[in-house]
C-alpha cells in the first residue's frame, strides 16, 4: 500500500492507501495544495482528480477514512462529526470513494482551520 503525507501548518499525518482505481489517480497526481474547507470535523479540498463514484462508495465513515468526493472532485479528511451526522460518527453530505486511513491521531485536525493551506505529497 502506497502512503501519503497530508502537511497543514505545524501538522504532518501519513495516511495509507488502498489500492482502489481512485487512489491510484490521486496516487499519479501527487503533489498538490489546495485551501481547507471545514464541515464540521471533516476538511475537505479540491485536487486535480476527476474519477467517478466507485461501486463501493458510501457516506457512512469512521474516524480517520481518507475518501474522495467526486461531486466536488476533493480529497476529504474524516476525524469526527459533520452537520448531517446521526451519532458521532463521521458521515459525507454524499457519496464518497474511501481511498486510504490516517495513521495516527486523526483529530489533530480540529486545528487545521478554514483556508488553510495543505499540501499532499508522496510519504
Amino acid at each position: 500500500m502506497a502512503r501519503i503525507r497530508i502537511v497543514a501548518g505545524q501538522i504532518t499525518l501519513d495516511a495509507e492507501l488502498n489500492d482502489t482505481p481512485t487512489a491510484q489517480e490521486i496516487l499519479a497526481a501527487l503533489p498538490f495544495e489546495a485551501r481547507a474547507n471545514r464541515w464540521g470535523d471533516e476538511i475537505y479540498f479540491e485536487i486535480p482528480v476527476f474519477a467517478k463514484a466507485e461501486p463501493t462508495a458510501r457516506v457512512d465513515m469512521e474516524v480517520g477514512d481518507v475518501a474522495y468526493w467526486p461531486a466536488g472532485h476533493a480529497l476529504c479528511l474524516f476525524f469526527g462529526p459533520t452537520p448531517v451526522s446521526r451519532d458521532d460518527r463521521p458521515r459525507a453530505y454524499s457519496p464518497v470513494n474511501v481511498v486510504g486511513r490516517l495513521l495516527g491521531d486523526a483529530t489533530v485536525l480540529r486545528r487545521v482551520t478554514d483556508g488553510s493551506l495543505i499540501r499532499v505529497e508522496r510519504a
